[in-house]
């Protein structure tokens, strides 16, 4: 039997049946192996979407484009094409048909595709509802392809129906491109169509503003939407919280905590993280676990991100058995914890130079099936290095290789600072060599261990030369590389030098600390340079520094000696 005759048998039996039926019976024929027509597909659609079973037609499209409905007679493409035709389709049924299509390209992940039908359905006079442009934008925006989905809006918004959702994508879109511009743009053109923006819109523009660094506005944006009426959500204020802390502002973000509350509003999870990580990384874990307390006795499910909080917290105010017992507990509550727990942990133990405990940590991570990653390494690689112990940090080297995990600038930036601490300066300039040859660019930080290693051991020919390299390099020194090269200077007795590389960095607007000031003044002293050191410790006064009795003392008594030495000379005494 041809496959037409199948089909058409098939057309036979839907026709006398209800159109659910149909379905079934179209489903069941496919996955026995019947080869549709584009009669027997044409049929089936117009029985589903004259019957309003617009999700099912939608199905049946979406498995032709995917191939599991196919044919030798059509591809996904031409039979579109066909079925696009109005001689296929009934009058009353085309909208909706064009309708399925584009939503079914939709689904298949396919813009271009569901771009080009949206567009004819466009051309022959069929005005698709606003959902399936906004279905189409969304997409769009989720494949990263905002600049097509800028371009699609602008090029058929005189088209379509836009509604409020419509706008809502494209400003979530522009707020996840950091284009705030344009997403204020799209407010204002939302306000002049006599549309009311709603609370999603206006948390996503403060969302916005708090990521690319502008709170105040944020804070603005949360004031116009109590003149609009419009309640802040639990994601309103969550966003504000965080934006506060994120810029340093505190006691901005403890206040709209507190507002959140008053309003009636129940801070979520996000809410009270924020909290509870901001009084943590002030070391007032009291007031954490208060945080975490209330957070429980409100009901709020917390998860392993809070306790890691907490967990750090407590490695912070070194209070690193509480925080390992903290660990055992996660278990308990049922929650597992992760590699960012173990991490912490082993941080605040490295920290403390209990690397025995930190390495049992390290090992009890792998027997509890979880990888190492690169910042669990380093941070053992850093443990063992503060204590002088390089063997053991090498060890951790090879394990990473063994394990594929590739060493980071990090990696060889703390390695390169053990070495040259030990005075291993040919070994330390053989592993930048071996980092360059691996792909990574040394940076400002890594040259900074070096010129330290130098400058440490006395080395300030090759310290200068490594230093005056940064420029053809095209890095800029920064404060640390110019303090210790001063330093290294000073101890030299390099007072000329010293003094024109103190010069140069407060010409570059970088502030020295208070050693560079003091060793560089007491060595211009001790070669009897009164008149410089005097400069340089008003320098010092104008930088915000304050020199020390000692200091002037000193100064005083060179000024002195050298007046003595004048009047005697002068007096032929």
């Amino acid at each position: 039997m041809s496959h037409s005759h199948e089909a058409l048998i098939l057309i036979q039996k839907m026709v006398k049946v209800p159109p659910t039926k149909a379905f079934s019976l179209f489903i069941s024929s496919t996955s026995q192996g019947l080869h549709h027509t584009s009669h027997s597909i044409s049929f089936i659609l117009n029985h589903l979407l004259s019957s309003g079973m617009l999700s099912q037609a939608q199905s049946v499209l979406v498995r032709i484009i995917s191939g599991q409905i196919s044919s030798s007679m059509f591809s996904p493409s031409s039979l579109m094409h066909q079925l696009t035709q109005n001689h296929f389709t009934y009058n009353s049924t085309h909208t909706l048909l064009y309708e399925a299509i584009v939503n079914a390209y939709i689904h298949s992940q396919s813009p271009d595709q569901a771009l080009y039908f949206l567009d004819q359905m466009i051309a022959k006079g069929h005005a698709p509802r606003p959902n399936i442009f906004n279905n189409l934008l969304g997409l769009l925006i989720r494949s990263n392809c905002f600049d097509k989905a800028w371009w699609v809006f602008n090029e058929l918004k005189s088209k379509v129906v836009l509604d409020v959702y419509s706008f809502g994508i494209m400003i979530k879109g522009c707020c996840e491109t950091g284009d705030l511009m344009k997403g204020f743009q799209l407010l204002a053109m939302l306000e002049e169509m006599g549309l009311s923006p709603n609370v999603v819109i206006y948390t996503t523009l403060i969302d916005g503003c708090c990521k690319n660094g502008d709170v105040h506005l944020a804070k603005k944006l949360f004031c116009k939407m109590e003149g609009l009426n419009l309640v802040a959500n639990q994601h309103t204020y969550s966003v504000l919280i965080n934006g506060f802390f994120k810029q340093g502002l505190q006691r901005e973000g403890f206040q709209m905590y507190e507002t959140m509350k008053r309003s009636g509003t129940v801070p979520n999870i996000y809410a009270y993280n924020c909290v509870i990580s901001e009084y943590c990384n002030n070391g007032n874990i009291e007031k954490a676990f208060e945080v975490f307390d209330e957070m429980r006795e409100k009901g709020v499910a917390y998860d392993v991100v809070t306790y890691n909080f907490l967990i750090g917290g407590l490695c912070q105010v070194k209070k690193l058995g509480e925080a390992a017992k903290l660990v055992y507990y996660v278990n308990s509550v049922g929650l597992r914890p992760n590699i960012f727990t173990y991490n912490t942990l082993i941080n605040g133990f490295c920290y403390a130079g209990k690397m025995d405990t930190a390495v049992r940590l390290f090992n009890q991570l792998k027997s509890n099936g979880m990888s190492p990653t690169v910042v669990t390494y380093n941070t053992l690689i850093a443990g063992y290095s503060k204590i002088g112990n390089l063997t053991g940090a090498l060890n951790l080297v090879k394990e990473m290789e063994e394990r594929h995990v590739a060493p980071s600038k990090v990696t060889y930036t703390i390695l390169l600072d053990a070495f040259a601490r030990l005075n291993y300066m040919g070994k330390a300039f053989e592993l930048l060599s071996l980092m360059e040859k691996s792909g990574l660019i040394p940076d400002v930080c890594t040259y900074s261990v070096l010129i330290h290693g130098l400058c440490m051991n006395g080395n300030m020919k090759e310290a200068s030369k490594l230093f005056k390299s940064l420029g053809e390099l095209h890095l800029e020194p920064n404060s640390v590389i110019y303090n210790t090269t001063i330093h290294g200077y000073c101890k030299e007795g390099s007072s000329y030098r010293a003094l024109r590389l103190l010069e140069e960095m407060i010409g570059n607007g970088i502030v020295p600390n208070e050693a560079s000031f003091v060793s560089t003044i007491r060595l211009l002293c001790s070669d009897g340079k009164s008149k410089e050191a005097e400069l340089l410790l008003q320098q010092m006064i104008n930088s915000g520094l304050k020199p020390s009795i000692s200091l002037y003392n000193m100064i005083y008594k060179v000024k002195s000696k050298v007046s003595n030495v004048e009047l005697e000379n002068k007096y032929n005494v």
